[in-house]
């Protein structure tokens, strides 16, 4: 065979690996494609037992609740349509408070709850650290 012939089967047979590997990665992540599980989702699709997965949505005003150890939070998520009640025990970020987001990483219960092992505080595309607030330039509105 000649070394063009040897070259280009070696190609076609990395090609044919590159694709395959991609197939079987795809395949594995199926569910979990998703950056977190919204609670109506998990209303619709059943609660994935026995799994790390991510929890997200808005903490619902009012549920947030500190216990007497002063690390153990117990609060609910909450989207359009329904709600799942967390806890977590550790500190929870600055910008975690009622009624802004959070992604919960951690594992559903049997009974519908949710056990955070870590918490991810969501902001809106407007915040700034209190430190750079009124040094960086407002963006203008769009024009109509």
């Amino acid at each position: 065979m000649k070394p063009r012939h040897q070259r280009l089967w070696l190609a076609g047979l990395a090609l044919l690996a590159v694709a395959g590997a991609s197939g079987l990665a795809l395949s594995a992540l199926k569910d979990q494609a998703a950056f977190y599980y919204a609670p109506s989702d998990l209303k619709a699709k059943g609660l994935p037992l026995g799994k790390a997965v991510r929890l997200g949505g808005l903490v619902e005003r009012g549920s947030l609740h500190k216990a007497a150890d002063g690390i153990t939070l117990t609060f609910t998520v909450v989207d359009r349509s329904a709600t799942v009640p967390v806890t977590f025990k550790g500190i929870a970020p600055d910008l975690f408070r009622e009624n802004s987001g959070v992604v919960a990483e951690g594992r559903f219960q049997p009974d519908g709850s949710f056990v955070a092992s870590n918490l991810l505080a969501k902001h809106d595309e407007k915040y700034q650290p209190p430190e750079m607030a009124g040094t960086l330039p407002q963006p203008k509105p769009p024009a109509r």
